[in-house]
């Protein structure tokens, strides 16, 4: 069969061994959330040209067709006549639970979706209807048009009082000691994200220094802004490093994953934990803390991390050291936030 269209096309030139080798090495040197963000976008504007046009993805798409992707994409459809093409395309992708509502998408969406669409056309050696003059300005405006502030993807960070009230949540049972693992190492190691702490391996972490000093050094594969192989170990120390070897010990980790699903009998299974246990593992240490469900996400330990480093005035650059953002831009937002409310100037009036 035919590769699919996020992956490398046939080439004539090649060989069927070489082709198989070329396909490879895009699967193994394309992260897997990509690869799965390329599937949703895949299949989302193929059932969009489907309902707006009747037709299947032409290589290359039209123009034309790139430019009706934008403009159905650049305005809020509520307010648009019941006839309006674009109106019942959207409500058509409605009904297939490919889209949420008439609203217009956040810029952001609608970017990743024609970069995924661009990945498309260049897997295949063609040239993009994106790429177009015409086409780029009018994205440019539908971005500036629908321009709005990103929403947080935690409603609050987890700073360290929050932490602590979560982890008091965590007993003595084997799922308790996980849980407080999972807590600890995910904020006291610079904010990780659910998949780098769910891709973690036992032959990862480093127990060789625990006993002189307290330290445990974690070896991340890759993360979201490094590579394979370059990205730096990290460090635990105190109550985080502490809470890993706990587990290590009481969930008998020898090898293989780190964290594991806990059966209801608290028995631990072999398993990988996915990444959307970790989301769970938050709920369910915020409801058990008194805290709203919705307080906050597991992006609430990067982001809570970061905001806990500002207000103990740790030097942005040190925060960046263990948190590996790439961008000093992105990280000094916490550090702007906890400047901005701690400000002599905003208490003028008493």
């Amino acid at each position: 069969t035919a590769p699919a269209p996020y992956l490398p096309a046939a080439s004539p030139t090649l060989s069927q061994a070489d082709q198989e080798a070329l396909t490879d090495l895009y699967v193994r040197g394309t992260p897997e959330n990509t690869l799965r963000a390329y599937e949703r976008d895949l299949l989302y504007v193929t059932a969009w040209k489907f309902a707006r046009f009747a037709a299947t993805l032409d290589w290359p798409e039209s123009e034309a067709t790139a430019l009706a992707f934008i403009l159905d994409h650049a305005r809020d459809l509520n307010d648009a006549p019941e006839t309006d093409v674009a109106r019942e395309t959207a409500e058509a992708l409605i009904a297939q639970g490919l889209r949420k509502s008439l609203a217009c998408p956040a810029p952001s969406t609608l970017d990743r979706r024609i970069a995924s669409w661009l990945a498309f056309h260049r897997m295949k050696n063609l040239t993009s209807p994106f790429d177009a003059p015409q086409v780029k300005q009018a994205r440019a405006k539908a971005r500036r048009a629908a321009a709005r502030p990103p929403a947080p993807k935690s409603q609050h960070p987890i700073t360290r009082d929050i932490l602590e009230q979560l982890l008091a949540t965590c007993r003595g049972s084997r799922r308790d000691c996980r849980d407080r693992a999972i807590l600890t190492l995910g904020w006291a190691s610079g904010g990780r994200r659910r998949s780098e702490i769910t891709g973690l391996m036992f032959e990862d972490v480093s127990l060789k220094e625990f006993d002189k000093s307290g330290v445990v050094w974690i070896s991340l594969l890759e993360t979201k802004t490094t590579q394979k192989g370059e990205t730096p170990r990290l460090v635990l120390k105190g109550r985080a490093a502490q809470a890993l070897v706990h587990w290590i010990e009481v969930g008998e980790i020898n090898d293989g994953p780190l964290f594991r699903p806990v059966s209801k009998a608290d028995n631990v299974l072999r398993r990988w934990l996915s990444p959307d246990a970790i989301y769970q593992i938050v709920k369910h240490r915020l409801a058990l803390a008194g805290l709203p469900a919705g307080f906050a996400s597991p992006h609430g330990l990067r982001s809570g991390f970061l905001t806990q480093a500002a207000l103990d005035g740790a030097p942005i650059q040190a925060a960046m050291r263990l948190s590996l953002h790439r961008s000093m831009a992105q990280a000094q937002k916490y550090y702007d936030d906890v400047d901005i409310a701690e400000n002599p100037a905003a208490d003028l009036l008493g």
